[in-house]
């Protein structure tokens, strides 16, 4: 029996490695806790119908998954930032860290031999929506032992960011390293997890729903109903009304093409002037929308992990312009503008 359990502990270390790909020796102010998915795109004038085969306009694949996204927005936008994530020991996998590298992105991966990276097909119509299905095999492998092995990592950080595409044990162990170590803790919820609770929305200083996921925790955490449809157009009192039923200190809700919503409880407006308020879209052609909520939770971090002083309004204006930006170009991470890009057109940065 001794000899099985010494088998089975020497093949869980052969099945789970630690890879760093590459760290700085500077300490990062950002860390953002993820997933890694591999994107597979497709672009077509209108979404087949059940049944129907339609010839694809294009085609490309490349790097994606919300985490990985984030962090890439992050470093593009001058963040130093450090990525944790899980792939599998396949050329995907590989591919991640490769790409991570030439990004120059400080990671922290967890390879496991026995589950795949993870893979999404995506289909853009012509007016720039997307469907999307996901297969997030290693992310849901990543375990709070990995994270736990990595404490140190959040000693010095100022902010983490974590969504929803890992398994759900995971995003609330890296909320609590991050609450232990004073972080500013934002948590995507994207896409929404049916696991997740008042207690886990409680570890989190903000949040960032779309209108979708807004009107789902609204939904699941206090019993309100709303339809997604009329999120945006609620008056912006009704709207706050509703955030603070969600019990976290900053909601900010985005809301598409109409911008995005801001709420603070009364006792932390971090910053800024007023409890709640509405900042509208920038005016962009925009032809894929994939990763524009990516982009703009990256670059939000990025803007509040170097901000020694200024309004938390300046970030969120910061994160609109590089969201913005993000989808004049087809993709997910390859579409995310870098910081000069953004002050190039539009004259300058708030942060």
């Amino acid at each position: 029996m001794a000899a099985m359990l010494n088998y089975h502990a020497e093949h869980l270390k052969t099945c789970h490695r630690q890879e760093n790909s590459p760290v700085s020796e500077k300490p990062s102010s950002v860390i953002v806790v993820g997933s890694y998915v591999q994107d597979h795109v497709w672009l077509t004038d209108s979404f087949p119908k059940p049944g129907e085969t339609r010839r694809a306009l294009g085609f490309s694949t490349g790097p994606g998954g919300k985490g990985f996204n984030q962090a890439i927005a992050c470093v593009r936008q001058a963040g130093d930032v450090l990525f944790m994530g899980a792939v599998g020991s396949d050329a995907l996998g590989h591919g991640a860290r490769e790409y991570a590298s030439r990004e120059g992105l400080a990671c922290k991966w967890l390879v496991i031999d026995e589950v795949p990276t993870a893979t999404a097909g995506i289909v853009v119509n012509a007016e720039g929506a997307n469907q999307i299905m996901v297969n997030l095999a290693a992310n849901e492998k990543l375990t709070i032992d990995f994270l736990q092995s990595n404490a140190s990592q959040f000693a010095d950080a100022r902010v983490l960011l974590v969504q929803l595409e890992n398994n759900l044990d995971a995003v609330r162990g890296a909320l609590e390293l991050g609450g232990r170590h004073g972080l500013l803790r934002m948590l995507n919820p994207a896409p929404m997890h049916a696991g997740v609770d008042a207690s886990l929305l409680a570890e989190c200083d903000v949040i960032t729903p779309n209108e979708t996921e807004f009107a789902q925790l609204l939904q699941h955490i206090a019993g309100k109903p709303l339809p997604p449809a009329e999120v945006a157009a609620k008056a912006d009192r009704e709207l706050n009304e509703c955030c603070r039923r969600l019990g976290v200190a900053t909601c900010l809700i985005t809301l598409g093409a109409s911008g995005c919503f801001v709420s603070h409880a009364p006792d932390n407006l971090r910053g800024d002037s007023e409890p709640f308020y509405r900042l509208p879209a920038e005016v962009v052609h925009a032809v894929d929308t994939t990763g524009a909520g990516d982009a703009f939770n990256g670059a939000l971090a990025a803007a509040l992990g170097r901000a020694t002083k200024g309004s938390f309004r300046e970030a969120v204006v910061e994160a609109n312009r590089v969201a913005a930006l993000s989808t004049e170009k087809p993709g997910a991470a390859q579409a995310i503008p870098f910081r000069a890009e953004v002050i190039e057109r539009f004259g300058g940065t708030t942060g």
